[in-house]
């Protein structure tokens, strides 16, 4: 059902772009957590079951040791827990032990380490099943809809910050339309843009020349897809608020206002100390985009009057630098800041966080009826090709039919024609 419900909203889609309507130019992103429909205190903890199950493993290996010195077993033959209690089920048959239950009934301690065994393998499923379900990616599920995950929403029904099952909406439009969506479990932003821009690629065949988001999708790998598929991001820097502070532009103790030499690869601390290259290595993030960071450190910190500002380490004060990431976050900023730039920032704050505005205030959607993945998005789907349509039909009514960017003068036109 999903598959086929996404077929038919990229076939509005193209039908759209044959009308002129989409420019396939500019793509506007931008994401919101919608409320799964899911019990909000069915709540499961990776953590949690995580250190559950490192404790039941040291139980479960203690009562194997014991059960082994009384009934004389060899655990070096034995694959695991599973294996010692088909043994002593199978020594409870051969001696016509008969299980009882209920209160006035004695059981016999073969019956004890049975029943013992039998709840620590129960529980050790369990434990895996869960860890299962959550995966590498998340930490959390609900109990009453797998595939939603705890993330921390604005609309708070206690009003004490408490977290909420819900999924991870994302939405690329173009000239005020959308034009691709994805429903992932991901608690932030940044993971979820290139399986976006993935699935409008191999699904819809749409693939935008420039893209435009906030700065909750600035990340290394973020910027590299962009690049290796010939798009040009405006991505707002992280940092770029922060950055126009005082407080920021007087700390001398930041790497960004550290003097740095090219040459000598090398940065220069508020002290006069040289922290120097030492080299390069790769790490890998949660999504499993391999990154190179270079290492500097330098050897002077002991005794610095200055070291208590500069590091919490307890020896040296190390630097680790994305050198690419650098390069992408410049010349992003330079984009970011043009006079293109601050027009495609208007046009997202008005068109995608307008398509948001309208499905969550004006239709008051704000929570899935339907519970898993599939449904989802189905719903999801169905919400999107309306938006569509409904936009289609309010553009032919304000005469503003293929009209891909809104600029100064046409907006105040459209707020005087309501």
């Amino acid at each position: 059902m999903g598959g086929t419900v996404e077929e038919l909203f990229y076939r509005v889609v193209h039908e759209l772009e044959s009308r002129g309507e989409i420019s396939g130019e500019n793509l506007f992103v931008d994401g919101t957590k919608i409320e799964a429909n899911a019990n909000r205190y069915s709540y499961v903890w990776s953590k949690k079951v995580g250190t559950n199950a490192r404790k039941l493993a040291d139980k479960t290996a203690a009562l194997l040791e014991e059960l082994s010195q009384i009934y004389a077993m060899e655990l070096s033959d034995i694959a695991g827990a599973g294996e010692v209690l088909e043994r002593l089920e199978a020594l409870a048959q051969k001696q016509g032990i008969v299980f009882v239950h209920g209160c006035g009934k004695r059981k016999t301690q073969l019956q004890k380490h049975i029943e013992v065994l039998r709840e620590f393998i129960s529980k050790g499923k369990s434990y895996d099943d869960s860890l299962a379900i959550m995966g590498e990616n998340r930490s959390s599920y609900s109990k009453t809809d797998h595939d939603a995950t705890f993330m921390r929403m604005k609309e708070d029904h206690l009003g004490k910050g408490q977290l909420k099952p819900a999924y991870n909406v994302q939405l690329g439009v173009d000239s005020e339309y959308i034009v691709g969506l994805d429903v992932s479990a991901h608690r932030n932003d940044v993971l979820a843009l290139v399986p976006l821009l993935k699935r409008m690629k191999q699904k819809g065949g749409l693939t935008h020349k420039k893209l435009t988001c906030d700065a909750g999708y600035d990340s290394e790998e973020n910027h590299t897809y962009a690049e290796e598929n010939g798009q040009i991001a405006f991505i707002k820097p992280q940092n770029y608020e922060k950055s126009k502070t005082r407080g920021y532009k007087t700390n001398a103790f930041l790497r960004e206002n550290m003097p740095y030499n090219p040459e000598k690869d090398e940065y220069t601390c508020p002290a006069g100390h040289s922290l120097q290259h030492q080299g390069d290595r790769q790490r890998t993030t949660k999504s499993g985009f391999k990154q190179v960071v270079s290492v500097y450190e330098t050897e002077a910190c002991t005794g610095c009057p200055l070291k208590e500002k500069c590091t919490r380490a307890k020896e040296n004060r190390v630097l680790v630098v994305s050198k690419t990431f650098l390069r992408q976050r410049a010349t992003a900023l330079d984009r970011f800041t043009s006079e293109e730039g601050v027009l495609l920032r208007m046009n997202r704050s008005i068109q995608v966080e307008g398509a948001f505005g309208v499905l969550k205030e004006d239709w008051g959607f704000r929570r899935f009826v339907r519970r898993g993945s599939v449904h989802v998005e189905t719903e999801m789907f169905l919400y999107a090709i309306a938006f569509n349509v409904k936009k289609l039909h309010n553009k032919r009514t304000q005469n503003r039919l293929k009209t891909h960017l809104l600029y100064p003068q046409s907006i105040e036109k459209l707020l005087d024609t309501g």
